[in-house]
C-alpha cells in the first residue's frame, strides 16, 4: 500500500515573526526577508511532483506557497489556520509569563482563543483525510500549526509540537519506514544560491 509524504512548509518571516509576537490570525505581509526565504523554497520544491498543493488561507503563507513555485497548484486549507490565540494575540511570551509565569502555548489555555484539544482535532482531521493520498503533499502554513500536525502525525497529539523547533521558511517532511509514521526532515533550512 502506497502511503502519502507530507512537506510541511512554514511561511516566510514577518514583522511579529521577527520580533517573537504570537501571530495567529492576524493577516500580514511577509517581509522582504520572509519572500526570500520562500523563493529559496522554489528549486527544491521545483525537484518534487505533489499530488496537492494546501495552504492557510492567511496572505503569508499563500504568498510564500506563490514565490516557492506552487501557487497555481494551490487549494486553501481552513484547517491549516494558525492557532487562534486570542487575548495574546500580538504579544510574546515573556509578556505572557509577567502574568502567567511558565506559561507556553503547549501548557497553559490562551483565553479567547483556541484550546489544545481544538487544535490537535483540526490537525487529526487533516491527516486523516490525507491518509488516503498517495504521493507527496505540500502544506504551507504556521509555526504552531504544523508543529502540532507533526505531533499528531507521530501520535503525541498536538502537545508533541513542543519538543520541535520550526523556523520560518523552512520545510520539513513527514512519511512512513515501513509502516510506521517517522519524520524524514525537520526544520531543514534551505541554502542560499
Amino acid at each position: 500500500m502506497a502511503h502519502p509524504q507530507l512537506w510541511l512548509l512554514r511561511h516566510g518571516a514577518t514583522e511579529w515573526a521577527v520580533n517573537g509576537r504570537h501571530t495567529g490570525r492576524t493577516d500580514l505581509p511577509l517581509l522582504p526577508q520572509g519572500e526570500e526565504e520562500a523563493r529559496r523554497l522554489a528549486p527544491l520544491l521545483a525537484q518534487q511532483q505533489f499530488t496537492r498543493v494546501l495552504t492557510s488561507p492567511l496572505q503569508r503563507a499563500r504568498r510564500t506557497c506563490e514565490l516557492a513555485g506552487l501557487g497555481g497548484l494551490a487549494e486553501l486549507e481552513p484547517r491549516l489556520l494558525e492557532w487562534d490565540y486570542g487575548d495574546y494575540e500580538g504579544i510574546t511570551t515573556a509578556e505572557i509569563r509577567r502574568s502567567v509565569p511558565d506559561w507556553t502555548v503547549f501548557s497553559h489555555p490562551c483565553p479567547g482563543g483556541e484550546t489544545l484539544l481544538q487544535v490537535q482535532s483540526r490537525c487529526e482531521a487533516l491527516i486523516a483525510e490525507l491518509l488516503d493520498l498517495e504521493g507527496a503533499v505540500a502544506l504551507f502554513a504556521h509555526g504552531h500549526l504544523l508543529r502540532c500536525l507533526a505531533g499528531c502525525w507521530l501520535g503525541l497529539g498536538a502537545q508533541g509540537g513542543a519538543l520541535l523547533t520550526l523556523a520560518t521558511g523552512s520545510y520539513c517532511v513527514l512519511g512512513f519506514e515501513r509502516e510506521q509514521r517517522v519524520i524524514q526532515h525537520w526544520n531543514a533550512p534551505v541554502c542560499r544560491p
